[in-house]
């Protein structure tokens, strides 16, 4: 079926971006702002260090886990080296999970990072980018 849709994933718009004609394409995609939230699990990582690599500005990869069996629409929270920092909390994921099992591809961008005792608050915005 040469018309048929694709579902795109996460790596489709960094392609588009390195490739020469990403210079082109690159106004074409736009980051729509949905809804600012925390990243929720940073107290239970097996690796705490990836939280002293991360600063405000910093793009975050959210990819959906299938295979939580506490939260079946659990959204992870990845740093660029796509190494864990938490979720996306449950109170907030249903809309963002249903998106992205649509094939739609969503962001996160960091807005502050507060410690707070031993927890690290990683205050996010969320965003669709829209080709």
């Amino acid at each position: 079926m040469a018309h048929e849709l694709k579902k795109a994933d996460e790596n489709t718009i960094a392609v588009i971006q390195q490739h020469n004609l990403g210079e082109l394409i690159q106004p074409l995609i736009r980051e729509i702002h949905l809804f600012d939230s925390h990243v929720a699990g940073t107290t239970y990582l097996e690796d705490q260090s990836v939280l002293e690599t991360i600063k405000v500005g910093d793009t975050l990869i959210l990819q959906r886990e299938g295979t939580n069996e506490h939260d079946r629409h659990a959204i992870l929270v990845l740093n660029e080296e796509k190494k864990k920092l938490g979720y996306v909390p449950e109170r907030d994921n249903l809309v963002f999970a249903r998106l992205m099992d649509a094939g739609k591809i969503l962001k996160a961008k960091i807005t502050k990072i507060t410690q707070k005792g031993s927890w690290t608050r990683i205050d996010v915005g969320i965003y669709l980018v829209d080709l």
